[in-house]
């Protein structure tokens, strides 16, 4: 395969003028866990928190992002089945791979901006977010990706299983079910983790949203002056 012949062009307004005109820094907080472990329920709680506060957030659900940028192949079919099965992401490794670097490229322009970018993914596979981890604090800063770790049981997601997935993976009709018959590898070093089995999701959020504000906030500039 021929190497593209790509040039990166350096921008003339700087990360640093960025946050100064949004008033605060941007960084990415993924949120990972099985299926049913609370991801996207804390997620919106914690932008609403935020938009509540005058910080600026958005969320990128992995649901979401599958119903566009991510879609599966059925559909795209509209386009025709070659482009369909071109461009369509399923569910096997390597194309859960790809799905997770798509988000994390888009997350890391949303956070460039100074926009509070929350990632809800079950992002299964350890290296994936590392790599992700990776880009962002190559471009952003060590404190700019904040891995939280939704550590809810098995037995709980399947017993909340809001999409039927569990039951239909139980049942032999699914196959490639995180948690069931494909592998969940659960951070090592995660940033936060939270107890999504024995708490409550408003509780959750505000312990990430206490933990993000001081990445958040910039230096008042009477703090800078003295």
């Amino acid at each position: 395969m021929e190497k593209p012949d790509l040039t990166w062009h350096d921008q003339l307004v700087s990360l640093q003028q960025r946050q100064q005109l949004m008033g605060q820094r941007g960084c990415v907080a993924w949120f990972t866990g099985l299926s049913g472990s609370g991801k996207s329920t804390v997620a919106n709680l914690v932008d609403l928190q935020l938009h509540q506060q005058g910080i600026h957030s958005f969320l990128l659900d992995g649901d979401n992002i599958r119903h566009g940028l991510n879609a599966a192949g059925p559909q795209l079919l509209d386009r025709g089945e070659d482009f369909a099965n071109r461009f369509g992401l399923g569910f096997s490794p390597q194309d859960r791979e790809e799905n997770i670097r798509r988000v994390g490229a888009v997350a890391e322009l949303f956070a460039a901006t100074g926009v509070v970018t929350l990632v809800a993914c079950v992002s299964p596979y350890r290296r994936d977010r590392d790599a992700v981890r990776q880009v962002i604090t190559a471009r952003l800063g060590a404190s700019a990706f904040h891995e939280v770790f939704v550590d809810t049981p098995l037995d709980i997601c399947e017993s909340r299983d809001p999409k039927g997935l569990y039951k239909k993976a139980r049942a032999g009709q699914l196959s490639g079910m995180t948690g069931i018959d494909a592998p969940y590898e659960p951070p090592e070093q995660a940033e936060l983790v939270l107890d999504g089995g024995g708490q409550d999701p408003a509780a959750l959020a505000d312990q990430l949203v206490q933990a993000l504000l001081p990445i958040i906030r910039l230096p008042d500039s009477s703090d800078q002056a003295r």
